[in-house]
C-alpha cells in the first residue's frame, strides 16, 4: 500500500475472521489490504452509477453476491 494518512474502521470480529480466511487464499498481504480493495471497488461502482445509466439487473445481482460473501447482507 502507498504511504499516506489512514483511519480505523470497525467491523465485527466474525466478519474479520471470515475475511482473514479469504486473504490466506489470495495475493493480498493483509485484511486491511483486502478490505481497502473491496471498498474501492464498491465506491467506484457507486460513482460510476451516478455518471451513467442505472445498474442493470445483472450488475445489481453481482453486487449483492459480493456483499453477501463479505457478510454485509
Amino acid at each position: 500500500m502507498a504511504k499516506g494518512k489512514y483511519t480505523t474502521v470497525s467491523i465485527p470480529v466474525t466478519l474479520y475472521e471470515r475475511i482473514k480466511k479469504l486473504v490466506e487464499l489470495t495475493g493480498f498481504k493483509s485484511v486491511s489490504d483486502y478490505v481497502t480493495y473491496v471498498l474501492r471497488e464498491v465506491v467506484a461502482m457507486h460513482e460510476a452509477e451516478k455518471m451513467t445509466s442505472p445498474l442493470s439487473e445483472r450488475e445489481v445481482e453481482e453486487i449483492k453476491k459480493k456483499l453477501k460473501a463479505l457478510g454485509y447482507i
